[in-house]
């Protein structure tokens, strides 16, 4: 069902005088989104006729943007993907797990997102699995399912990976189920400085930024505000995927019936 009021309406309302009042201001990829959201679904980009085989009635659909900014697009793309994700989990409860950047990298990684994004989802799996793996933690294989959100709930640029983690692993041997403690997952100070250590020693990153990583070096207040909060649940069986909130911490939560997945 369409909504009362989409982004789409306001655009096509008040995207003219807008983008008058900030020509100039405004990037050709803004501008190009907004005509994206703007043309979504109608006679601009094209359609296609829809007919019933039964009483023959027809009609026009006209064809999407498919830009991942447009709300429209992207509402039934994240369903179909929480459907898929729904289908990989498996009968134990899960955590969510929450890594993030400090504000001076975050700063950088706003002029360099594919090089910083990457190194980010790389830094924080080798992370988790490092130390799950390890003998003295939970000495396990653990599957993950990781998300990039670049903004925070403040609407600010705030880049930050959202995973989930089931309670538990494959023994090293691939033999046995191995379950973690109840409400607990991995220890965060150990999760924090593994993860420090990997993101700031990455070599392409500090070949590119070591003059703008003086002010985040390994053991600065910056990468020491990492925090896990742990909730005890006394559920087991995480069956349903849902939105989460949007957090500006590291953290590692117990979901009872709900594993955080991005908006």
């Amino acid at each position: 069902m369409r909504a009362s009021l989409e982004v789409a309406d306001i655009f096509r309302a008040a995207g003219p005088a807008y983008r008058a009042a900030h020509a100039g201001h405004l990037s050709l990829h803004q501008l190009k989104i907004m005509s994206a959201i703007e043309h979504c679904r109608t006679a601009a980009l094209g359609g296609h006729v829809e007919a019933c085989t039964d009483c023959g009635h027809w009609r026009i659909a006209y064809n999407s943007c498919r830009n991942r900014h447009c709300p429209r697009c992207q509402g039934a793309a994240a369903r179909t993907w929480l459907e898929a994700r729904e289908a990989d989990l498996l009968p134990v409860g899960y955590f969510r797990v929450v890594f993030t950047l400090p504000a001076e990298v975050a700063t950088i990684a706003f002029h360099n997102k594919a090089l910083v994004y990457d190194l980010l989802f790389k830094a924080a799996a080798d992370t988790m699995l490092t130390i799950a793996a390890d003998p003295k933690h939970l000495g396990a294989r653990i599957g993950i399912t990781a998300v990039l959100h670049t903004w925070g709930s403040a609407l600010t640029h705030h880049p930050h990976i959202h995973m989930i983690v089931p309670g538990g692993g494959i023994s090293r041997d691939g033999t046995r189920w191995i379950s973690a403690r109840p409400a607990f997952l991995l220890p965060v100070r150990v999760l924090g400085t593994l993860f420090r250590r990997l993101f700031l020693t990455q070599s392409t990153f500090r070949a590119g930024f070591s003059a703008s990583l003086r002010a985040v070096e390994p053991g600065s207040v910056s990468f020491l505000n990492l925090r896990i909060i742990d909730n005890e649940t006394s559920g087991t069986n995480g069956k349903k995927l849902a939105p989460a909130a949007d957090d500006m911490t590291v953290r590692q939560q117990r979901e009872n019936h709900s594993c955080g997945v991005p908006d």
